[in-house]
């Protein structure tokens, strides 16, 4: 008894369409037709199909089942790179999962890089895209720095900038620089790199350097824009006395 083409795909566990683009890739031979035209299928094209879905189940494309039937075919090597393919997206969704752990579990945030886990979970909004934008030019070795620092309980001075209203008066501005340098040269003193962008950066520098720029304008209001303005004067080798 000969199938019909619907009824190849059935037996086959596929579609109708699929049986049709099979034909189309030339993976699946025409079978011989009825006097009426209709197309007569054996159990030959039921292997075939069968065998196609096999591989297609395994992640191989329908583009590559050619060369790994030919006689000079190298289907381990075919295989080889399909299996370090699935292990690479094992190691992604498990990564994924993890992240999703810790938003569920952890009330880690979604507007923080992937790798903060819960540190810096409670910044503003703002401060929050900010570290986030800076996670596209920044090295792992300088976002790790950052990580480090707001994993700690932040100090008054921190959150007091973060907080800093855009009306903020210039005695609060001028005293807020002054508290921000002092930290900022410790740390330079610990971590020379991250005080030169181009060292901390791992995009071209113009490029980096106007991720910086339209972040920092984006994200601070101008108080605290005018905060890191003295700031960068009171770091400066030859700039004036801290108040």
């Amino acid at each position: 008894m000969a199938w019909s083409t619907s009824q190849l795909a059935e037996l086959a566990g596929t579609t109708l369409k699929t049986v049709r683009h099979y034909h189309r890739l030339g993976l699946l031979e025409e079978p011989a037709r009825s006097a009426n035209g209709y197309k007569r299928y054996g159990v030959t094209h039921l292997v075939r199909v069968m065998g196609i879905r096999r591989l297609t189940d395994l992640g191989v494309p329908l583009a590559d089942i050619p060369s790994m039937e030919a006689a000079d075919g190298r289907p381990e090597e075919i295989l080889r790179a399909l299996d370090a393919e699935l292990a690479a997206d094992i190691d992604r969704r498990r990564r994924m999962r993890r992240e999703i752990a810790a938003v569920l579990e952890e009330g880690v945030s979604l507007g923080l890089p992937a790798d903060f886990g819960a540190a810096a979970a409670d910044l503003p909004r703002a401060q929050q895209s900010l570290l986030l934008a800076y996670s596209s030019i920044l090295t792992p070795r300088a976002m790790a720095l950052i990580k480090e620092q707001y994993s700690r309980p932040r100090d008054e001075v921190a959150e007091e900038f973060e907080n800093l209203p855009v009306d903020a008066p210039e005695d609060v501005r001028r005293r807020l620089a002054g508290h921000l340098a002092a930290e900022a040269r410790a740390q330079q003193e610990a971590h020379p790199f991250i005080s030169d962008l181009d060292a901390a950066s791992r995009r071209d520098g113009a490029l980096a350097r106007s991720v910086v720029a339209q972040a920092l304008v984006a994200f601070y209001n101008e108080a605290q824009l005018d905060v890191l303005r003295r700031l960068h004067i009171l770091l400066e080798p030859d700039g004036p006395a801290e108040p």
